[in-house]
């Protein structure tokens, strides 16, 4: 299914940062936009202006849950991924009641699991395992395995990486911590969307969906919360969200990231992951062929997300080649680390060097992008790497 172009994106400039946020789907925008005029009741109120946003709410927690294979009843809408990210790690650490609880995470987690462990310890005397990766940024389960312990309360991995795209096995994680009634977070704010979930078939008990990762607003997130999970709220107040989330709901973005998660659901359907994976492809086989000998996959070749390339190009610093390439919008790692020189934690953690990691550029391919984006992107950038080390005079 071929979506219309986009009114944000030029025929002479590539949007390859899709990690990064997405471009808003105009279905997005047209459906959340009732929400924003006629629909601008209260959903608690008991008056006929509260029907509508109250019915917009309970189909946008019914196509959020569909998308990860849920029940609607454990949708808890948040305004964030990392505020979801925060929900599940400390809720369910602090509604434990261990004395001195352990939570085990991996080293190339996003900053919002792994900074709320840190605040854990820090505040809560929680003990806080962070455990290796291999060379491809995947966590080994024997690894998992011999880290838990019997005053473990809660696993969380992430399901793919925002840098590399590598995908964690985060079923076969996950049965060994419920293995030894362990709870297990998965943050998906990179997978949803783009490869298909099922939180029955992963076996997790907690799962972060992000909107701006798959083309609704920034500004939303929704947990998924197993069902008899208790979880201490972040936010305390009236009863909204399971009484999990206070205040008012925000209809209009949960509203569009349920109609997020259904446009999503059926290009999955219809084969959005295979025709990324093409567009990936693509672009490494054009930059490898145009930079011979110059261009090291980043990441685990099979175990990735469909639509992120993750190289390092021999003799270019990532942030001077993207700089030199302004019609090309790409990364050189996490949008949370932009403006760092230094070399990324994610790749120096898999083991990479210092040089290797610092000549590192992530490019994201999305719903809207086009072979021929793939194929100017792919001159730029070669173009400009070529420039880069040619000699003088």
């Amino acid at each position: 299914m071929k979506a219309p172009p986009h009114p944000g994106l030029g025929r002479d400039t590539v949007y390859l940062d899709h990690n990064a946020t997405t471009p808003v789907d105009p279905s997005v925008v047209e459906a959340m936009a009732p929400c924003l005029t006629t629909g601008f009741g209260n959903p608690s109120s008991g008056h006929a202006w509260a029907a509508e946003p109250a019915a917009a709410l309970a189909r946008a927690r019914r196509q959020v849950a569909a998308l990860i294979g849920a029940a609607a009843r454990d949708i808890v809408f948040t305004g964030s991924g990392s505020e979801a990210n925060n929900l599940a790690v400390r809720g369910a650490v602090l509604a434990s009641g261990a004395d001195r609880p352990r939570v085990i995470t991996q080293v190339t987690e996003h900053p919002a699991v792994l900074e709320t462990c840190a605040a854990l310890r820090r505040l809560h005397g929680a003990r806080v395992t962070v455990l290796p990766v291999d060379r491809e940024g995947r966590l080994d389960p024997d690894v998992l395995a011999a880290a838990l312990t019997p005053d473990t309360v809660l696993v969380s991995v992430m399901a793919a990486n925002n840098e590399t795209g590598t995908l964690q096995p985060v079923a076969e994680l996950a049965r060994l911590a419920r293995d030894q009634g362990v709870l297990f977070h998965c943050d998906a704010a990179q997978a949803a969307g783009k490869i298909p979930l099922d939180v029955g078939a992963l076996g997790v008990d907690l799962l972060t969906v992000v909107g701006h990762k798959m083309y609704a607003p920034k500004g939303v997130a929704a947990l998924y919360v197993r069902p008899g999970l208790r979880l201490e709220p972040l936010v305390y107040g009236g009863g909204q969200e399971r009484g999990l989330r206070a205040g008012t709901e925000n209809v209009a973005l949960a509203v569009a990231l349920g109609a997020a998660a259904e446009i999503a659901a059926a290009d999955l359907a219809d084969g959005a992951g295979a025709r990324a994976e093409e567009l990936r492809d693509r672009l490494h086989r054009g930059l490898s062929r145009a930079l011979p000998g110059r261009v090291h996959l980043n990441g685990s070749e099979r175990h990735r997300l469909p639509t992120t390339l993750n190289v390092s190009i021999d003799g270019v610093l990532g942030h001077d080649l993207l700089a030199a390439v302004p019609r090309v919008a790409a990364s050189t790692g996490s949008a949370c680390h932009s403006g760092s020189r230094a070399p990324s934690p994610v790749l120096r953690a898999m083991g990479l060097e210092d040089e290797r990691a610092l000549t590192a550029l992530r490019l994201s391919v999305g719903r809207w992008t086009t072979a021929r984006d793939v194929d100017l992107a792919t001159g730029l950038l070669a173009t400009a790497a070529g420039a880069a080390t040619a000699p003088s005079g």
